[in-house]
């Protein structure tokens, strides 16, 4: 079988844009699934810490062991950016500062960047923690009502810009820049 080339004075054929796609929702809303799904139909590497965190450390947080196991994936995420594979992150992502010092080195890399949110009803959601603890509670980790409070007041619904690649806004105040914010978020993530 022949190799394709290119036929004297054509560019070579240039692989399409990655894209970084940042699932964004609070637990039990869906995001792994959805994580799933996208990752298949984008033949994107799909990368959570969800299924990290526990297996290594018995801890979904681990006295911040969390920040600097998701400042790896971001590395990994933005090597495979540059290599031209998409990438999916099942983060959660609830803070807009997070996923803007996401979309910033995806499009740095030259990729583009999608946000896909899952909302769902406090009500639905307890319902699936629940099930989830009771099914699998070797693959989760135990979440109170009291957890599922403080995450809804802490989520910031991605706005219209997000969601559409608009602009990405500056760092928050009394930062010089998005890389040094993500850099003190995501420790491990500096050289990425």
């Amino acid at each position: 079988m022949s190799e394709s080339r290119p036929q004297h004075g054509e560019p070579p054929a240039r692989p399409p844009t990655a894209t970084m796609i940042l699932v964004v929702g609070l637990p039990a809303a869906g995001k792994t699934t959805r994580a799933v799904e996208l990752a298949a139909a984008h033949r994107a590497l799909r990368l959570t810490p969800d299924h990290w965190m526990v297996p290594l450390f018995g801890d979904p947080m681990a006295d911040g062991r969390r920040f600097v196991l998701e400042g790896r994936l971001i590395s990994v995420a933005l090597q495979a950016l540059r290599l031209g594979t998409g990438v999916v992150l099942d983060f959660g992502l609830r803070d807009r500062d997070e996923r803007s010092a996401l979309r910033w080195p995806a499009r740095s890399t030259g990729a583009a960047c999608r946000v896909v949110y899952l909302p769902v009803d406090e009500d639905v959601q307890l319902a699936r923690i629940a099930h989830r603890q009771e099914m699998a509670p070797h693959r989760t980790f135990p979440m109170t009502a009291a957890d599922v409070e403080l995450w809804r007041e802490q989520l910031r619904v991605p706005d219209a810009t997000e969601l559409g690649d608009g602009d990405v806004p500056g760092p928050p105040a009394g930062w010089p820049g998005r890389p040094e914010w993500a850099a003190d978020h995501w420790p491990s993530c500096a050289d990425g």
